[in-house]
């Protein structure tokens, strides 16, 4: 017993050491000119966060903020001897309303905020998805059990209604499973179940519909391409999308609440 209280005290003395240590540490760092000057550029650099928008069913997801991480700005620019923002480390801070606090909520666009759009494929070959490889144009793909691939190209969402489960899971072994699910009557069901993002398209596109939705295009929009889509009327979409100056990027980036800036 007496061991016992001996090494408890002991080791109650290395963390007490230890608080104590880091403590001081930080006092004598918060004298420094360097680190005076980080404090004093917290307030210039920090990067407020941005709301989910939630409206009934559905839910627009927003933008993590940013907070000037002062000790690890201060290790960064130590090695410099002075102050440059260009070494600034950030903190992610989410928002108070956040889509990862309403999974059960659809998501129908991404923030437009993210100057993006998220392209979904409905069919790996064919003249569309070709197109996509060749300009490196990174989109996603509706994949069944069949058509799923270790390596592919493309960001894979599980469309598979009978083998959902064991999809889901040679997804997750991969470390491809980006949680995304694409609402329909078919499989919604076992996307709430496995606490999914729940998406469904902005638009879907088709030849008979490209002249009245093209010109609805914005940042954010989350563009499904029915499979016998013409190339001619996906270039018509990409014009409009260049002429917008929007990046085509996968969904997963398009609904994150990341935020990539600094």
């Amino acid at each position: 017993m007496a061991k016992m209280f001996k090494y408890t005290g002991l080791i109650a003395l290395m963390i007490f050491s230890f608080y104590y240590t880091e403590k001081t540490a930080l006092f004598v760092k918060s004298k420094t000119p360097l680190m005076q000057e980080i404090t004093k550029e917290i307030d210039n650099n920090n990067v407020s966060s941005v709301n989910a928008i939630v409206s009934n069913d559905y839910i627009i997801p927003g933008i993590n903020g940013l907070s000037v991480n002062a000790s690890k700005s201060y290790v960064n620019m130590k090695k410099l001897g002075k102050y440059n923002a260009y070494y600034l480390v950030f903190d992610q801070v989410s928002p108070k309303l956040s889509v990862e606090s309403n999974k059960d909520k659809i998501i129908n666009k991404g923030n437009s905020k993210k100057n993006g759009v998220a392209i979904i494929l409905e069919k790996k070959d064919n003249e569309i998805a070709q197109y996509f490889i060749d300009n490196d144009l990174k989109v996603n793909l509706l994949i069944n059990l069949d058509d799923y691939t270790k390596n592919s190209f493309f960001e894979q969402i599980n469309n598979d209604k009978d083998n959902f489960v064991l999809l889901d899971k040679k997804l997750k072994s991969a470390k491809l499973n980006n949680e995304l699910c694409i609402v329909s009557d078919s499989i919604k069901d076992q996307c709430v179940a496995k606490n999914k993002y729940l998406i469904e398209p902005t638009y879907t596109l088709t030849n008979s519909n490209i002249a009245s939705i093209k010109n609805k295009i914005n940042s954010g929009s989350i563009i499904l391409l029915k499979e016998n889509l013409s190339k001619n009327n996906l270039l018509i979409l990409l014009e409009q999308i260049k002429y917008h100056d929007l990046a085509i990027m996968p969904l997963s980036s398009l609904i994150s609440e990341y935020n990539y800036q600094k």
